[in-house]
């Protein structure tokens, strides 16, 4: 629906009101963001064997030119070229400790950060590269299950992810994520005893280097991974969320020992 500022008085809602809150919380004004969003069903439709122009005119547009630098402004490629591209599906998901960004292909997900990641932007790029794909919000059959298992690791009922995970990168990097990954809920590493794990003790830079490409936080946690002499070190989350992590794995994980210790 195309919602204009009569529209929004009609409904009981101040347009200016609308577009302040809009700037703040997405950078775009309401407008801008009912367009994008159009845009975004547009590719899937195409996607999904719509004509463009049944499409264009389904969405509102006026002018199949209109659509098209519309589409183009957005995705950088032409409607036409759209019907080849790969997707990847964003959504904005709360947690305890902020706003996070997830994206996921059809094989899992791709990125989890937090909104005030200074690297984030960088990230979408990449992503955007290395799948030769699109980035449009919406939703995947991946984001269900992850806010679900987000969720239950908050509140302390969970403590191994399930969710499918896509990760893009060097046979390097893939092993250091996957050497992440078994890291004991509860427990953290030294970047010196993850290097020893991959059967690499020489490459605790490299190591250190392929933690801080982690595109997918909590998930792969890399915030079990501390200074040899047990200091919290860089996280691209903030180290209060580092802090807040290890905490809360810790008090769960005591509990359920304390649990196991009680006699039946």
């Amino acid at each position: 629906m195309k919602l204009k500022d009569y529209d929004l008085k009609q409904r009981g809602i101040e347009p200016s009101q609308i577009r302040r809150w809009f700037v703040k919380n997405h950078g775009i004004t309401f407008h801008a963001y009912q367009r994008m969003f159009r845009i975004n069903a547009a590719f899937k439709k195409i996607q999904d064997g719509e004509s463009i122009t049944h499409t264009a005119y389904e969405m509102g547009f006026e002018s199949l030119s209109g659509f098209g630098e519309s589409f183009k402004n957005i995705f950088g490629v032409s409607p036409k070229m759209g019907k080849s591209q790969t997707i990847i599906f964003l959504k904005r998901i709360e947690t305890p400790l902020g706003t996070m960004i997830a994206c996921a292909t059809n094989q899992g997900i791709c990125l989890l950060e937090f909104t005030d990641r200074k690297m984030l932007e960088t990230e979408l790029k990449t992503i955007s590269k290395l799948f030769n794909a699109v980035i449009i919000q919406g939703n995947s059959s991946h984001f269900e299950q992850l806010e679900k298992e987000l969720k239950e690791y908050f509140d302390g009922q969970r403590t191994v992810f399930t969710v499918p995970l896509n990760t893009p990168g060097t046979a390097f990097q893939n092993k250091v994520w996957t050497a992440l990954q078994v890291i004991p809920y509860g427990k953290t590493r030294s970047y010196k005893q993850q290097a020893e794990h991959i059967n690499s003790p020489a490459s605790v830079r490299a190591v250190a280097g392929a933690n801080g490409m982690n595109r997918i936080s909590i998930l792969i946690p890399c915030h079990r991974v501390i200074g040899s002499n047990g200091s919290l070190t860089g996280y691209g989350g903030g180290l209060w969320r580092k802090k807040y992590l290890l905490e809360l794995e810790q008090k769960v994980y005591n509990e359920k020992t304390e649990l196991k210790a009680i006699p039946k």
